[in-house]
């Protein structure tokens, strides 16, 4: 039902094809939420809220809020039980589903045409309107709990986590997105609430759809379930809250160029080696977008998979991931090794990064790389509920109604000038930090 969805690679990007043909459609309601729409042939329509409130909203003494937030969302509103919430989609064929990121909470349904109104009642019902019964508290802890054990049983997962706790040390954006089971245990239904009648607002929400439904109908349908939105919710936003934790401009980087080893007692070493990046707004994020895809994408002829893994053999996984937040980023790679290969792999990691900064990319090779991350879009494409998911998130921070062309359009303006600059500062062996799990 719930999901913790952890966004770790950027490469990966989810576009419609849809997206080359059609228009969006937005409109705004009296209190402040924003409706985006976007016309699909497809008799299954995904829809959903994005909300404006993740991780770096949490207040101190509130890690892990906000996903224990989204997991008791579907334990009951004023006019549902619980087996009502998860019955009510589930009884025509629908899905329904939720994840908390570190700048987002998202609940959405996967429903066909015929039984949309379904899908926007209980949405609404769940977002608008729950109660978080103690009862219904004290059973879904467990689970969470559960959760949390089981990705710190994951070292493959659980590295990404801590080396972002060392990028964005003694910042929201380094917290771990699960809490401590300890710290979720103590949480109550006065708790819940008050992140969410802070959070769960309309000003501070985007309703998407993806689908074959009138626009029209659409917004009369979210405003016929968004009348009663409880009169007791703080007017202070999530956004709000954001300005109060901006990233500095001059982070203290006490962390830069050191290595970190964590003894994990596993069979395989884990190693991530990474840097502050850009943000969503920075013009130099599309060069790193595609340098990052050169390097550690998705595709077996990634440089740094040919080296590690075809040459060498001494991987079975190696990648590269770049993450942008409203105002700073964070680039990494990670490989799981044998103890004992490390420092080799460390070595051709490093031959990697300081050949990208030293040697700049031909016409030709730059093309190539263009051409293949087209590619990968254009076969991303087929992925409705993702793409959904993504123009939301897009409209929800920045406004943005995803354009496919444009977004070619920005690949192609990059030269190999601007990504050997890129290379030079975030490979700058001055700068990177290591994580080892051993």
């Amino acid at each position: 039902m719930c999901k913790y969805r952890k966004k770790k690679v950027e490469n990966k990007v989810k576009l419609s094809i849809f997206a080359f043909e059609m228009k969006y459609n937005t409109y705004t309601l009296d209190n402040g939420l924003r409706i985006i729409h976007l016309f699909s042939a497809s008799p299954v329509i995904y829809c959903g809220y994005e909300i404006n409130a993740g991780t770096r909203d949490e207040m101190p003494g509130e890690e892990g809020l906000a996903h224990f937030c989204e997991h008791v969302t579907f334990k009951g509103t004023d006019h549902r039980k619980p087996y009502q919430v998860l019955n009510y989609l589930e009884s025509v064929g629908g899905n329904l589903n939720a994840f908390t990121n570190k700048e987002d909470t998202v609940f959405y349904a996967a429903i066909l045409k015929d039984h949309v109104e379904r899908a926007v009642d209980l949405l609404s019902d769940m977002v608008f309107h729950s109660v978080f019964p103690q009862n219904e508290i004290d059973k879904e802890v467990e689970v969470i709990c559960d959760e949390i054990e089981s990705y710190n049983d994951s070292p493959a997962d659980l590295i990404y986590d801590d080396f972002e706790n060392i990028i964005f040390r003694g910042h929201p954006l380094g917290r771990n997105i699960l809490g401590t089971a300890e710290k979720v245990r103590s949480y109550k239904t006065e708790d819940a609430l008050r992140f969410t009648r802070k959070h769960y607002i309309p000003m501070n929400s985007v309703f998407f759809a993806y689908g074959d439904i009138d626009f029209e109908r659409l917004v009369r349908l979210v405003k016929k379930y968004t009348l009663n939105i409880p009169d007791n919710i703080e007017s202070r936003t999530s956004e709000d809250q954001r300005l109060d934790s901006a990233f500095p401009v001059s982070f203290h980087s006490d962390w830069k160029g050191k290595t970190f080893v964590v003894n994990k007692d596993t069979h395989q070493a884990h190693v991530m080696i990474g840097n502050l990046a850009y943000g969503i707004h920075d013009e130099k994020r599309m060069a790193l977008y595609l340098l990052n895809n050169i390097l550690g994408g998705p595709g077996m002829s990634a440089r740094l998979n040919l080296s590690l893994r075809e040459h060498y053999g001494l991987v079975y996984a190696v990648e590269s991931s770049m993450v942008s937040y409203g105002e700073t980023g964070m680039w990494c790679t990670y490989f799981g090794c044998d103890p004992d290969d490390v420092e080799r792999c460390r070595g051709l990691v490093h031959k990697e990064l300081d050949g990208m900064a030293k040697n700049i990319l031909s016409e030709l090779q730059l093309n190539k790389a263009k051409k293949q991350i087209k590619g990968q879009i254009g076969v991303a494409c087929d992925n409705r509920e993702n793409f959904a998911l993504d123009f939301g998130k897009s409209f929800l921070h920045y406004g943005w109604e995803k354009d496919i062309t444009s977004l070619y359009a920005h690949i192609d303006a990059v030269t190999p000038e601007m990504v050997q600059q890129v290379a030079k500062e975030i490979f700058d062996r001055n700068s990177l930090v290591t994580l080892i799990y051993k």
